[in-house]
């Protein structure tokens, strides 16, 4: 499977894509959409980077895995295609950009506007087999999205890392904050969010308040 990414990311990339794990990768991703039903469509694996190049990166939302459903993954994480019901804890993001900036509940799950304007919706696993939640990590995903992480960490200042439940948090520790802005709460997801530590967290505020501080374009949530 040849990689097509945006150019700007290929430049810093594709030293990783020459690595033995790489390779190794591509070769299970290949097998498994020859073999299985797969999301979201080869063509969109790396959508979150086409989207949004390296320098209009702003801000970074880290989700796990691709939705697993029919129709669902556009390669955006938390995102879906246009006329795809919400999942859950989509739904419980639209409710606190709701309550923290007012912005009405939107028509469409397709977060390609956010990426547009500078978010990286970056998920740790790139690909995922249809009904089967986390068939795909530890294949190397991670650790190519570990060496995403490194280069913006390392080649950008002041990027805002919207950090949402344990598993991206453990992921972000390599993030330096000294550089960054680093905000972490609760998981959207009805699993967390109904407990507490999701809603009122003012992430979205907080990160245009951030870039704006910074003298950087906000965010149209």
């Amino acid at each position: 499977m040849d990689v097509k990414i945006e150019k700007s990311w290929n430049f810093r990339l594709r030293k990783e894509f020459e690595k033995p794990y790489f390779e190794s990768l591509m070769a299970f991703v290949k097998d498994a959409f020859k073999t299985t039903v797969c999301y979201p469509p080869v063509g969109l694996i790396f959508n979150a980077f086409d989207r949004c190049s390296f320098e209009k990166t702003g801000i970074v939302i880290l989700g796990q895995d691709p939705y697993h459903g029919p129709r669902q993954a556009n390669g955006l994480s938390f995102s879906v295609n246009d006329g795809v019901t919400f999942p859950p804890s989509l739904i419980n993001i639209f409710k606190e950009l709701n309550n923290d900036l007012g912005v009405p509940f939107p028509k469409s799950g397709n977060l390609e506007r956010w990426a547009e304007q500078g978010v990286l919706l970056l998920n740790s696993t790139l690909t995922v087999q249809a009904s089967s939640a986390g068939s795909h990590q530890n294949k190397g995903w991670e650790q190519f999205t570990d060496a995403v992480i490194r280069c913006i960490n390392d080649e950008k200042e002041s990027v805002v890392f919207l950090l949402w439940g344990k598993y991206a948090q453990d992921k972000g520790k390599i993030i330096d904050t000294s550089k960054h802005f680093v905000l972490k709460s609760k998981h959207p997801s009805p699993m967390s969010a109904n407990f507490g530590g999701w809603f009122g967290n003012k992430h979205f505020s907080q990160a245009n308040n951030y870039l704006r501080s910074k003298g950087l374009a906000e965010i149209e949530w």
